[in-house]
């Protein structure tokens, strides 16, 4: 026969701390299940809690290291690929330094771009080099150049700029037609030139010092 719940709500009256012992078993249950129920929550407070973040944590790095191990994996596999496309970028920057002169050579270049006009039988209003643009690894220096002739002669010396081993750009180009029926070509040109260890070095420096600055 079921016992009543009057019964049940008689077994916990008059109980002392001093008695536990003699509880009855409707009691003694209720306070194991009150110590198990506060051990897990302060197991879960002061350690579980701390592990199961931990555990999250590892799991993220877990996918971080698998997602660099994916792409170790992918460059390994197309190193050789790489390698071979290194050495074609390298190959192209050695044919561009090539082309771009060193400061003793930019007499030799200023002569050439004249000798380019006179050949055509043009006739120099203007030759008269700038000031020096100095960028990160190479120099810039514009020559403003006014020309005089025909238009057939004028387009031939473009073509024979263009054509030089070095490199020279004509800029800002205007075309005028003088009284004598000639053409005037006003121009502004510009060559290159790489820098040598001392300017290379002075960059470096003068960059250093640039983010030095703006970092305060």
């Amino acid at each position: 026969m079921a016992t009543a719940p009057s019964n049940w709500m008689a077994q916990f009256r008059g109980l002392t701390w001093d008695n536990v012992g003699t509880w009855a078993v409707l009691p003694k249950l209720a306070l194991w299940a009150a110590v198990v129920v506060f051990c897990a929550a302060v197991g879960w407070y002061f350690v579980w809690s701390d592990q199961l973040d931990q555990l999250d944590q590892l799991r993220q790095q877990e996918a971080t290291l698998k997602e660099q191990y994916r792409v170790k994996i992918q460059q390994a596999i197309n190193l050789e690929e790489l390698r071979r496309q290194k050495e074609q970028v390298n190959q192209s920057v050695l044919m561009l330094e090539k082309q771009l002169p060193s400061k003793a050579e930019m007499d030799a270049l200023l002569s050439d771009i004249n000798q380019a006009g006179i050949g055509r039988g043009l006739q120099f209003e203007l030759f008269r080099p700038g000031q020096v643009v100095l960028k990160d690894y190479y120099a810039e220096l514009p020559i403003t150049v006014r020309v005089s002739g025909n238009y057939h002669d004028l387009g031939a010396f473009t073509s024979d700029i263009a054509n030089l081993p070095r490199i020279v750009t004509l800029n800002n180009l205007n075309l005028q037609t003088m009284k004598s029926s000639t053409l005037s070509l006003d121009a502004v040109a510009k060559t290159f030139r790489y820098l040598d260890e001392d300017e290379v070095a002075a960059q470096r420096k003068a960059r250093a010092g640039a983010t030095k600055a703006g970092g305060k």
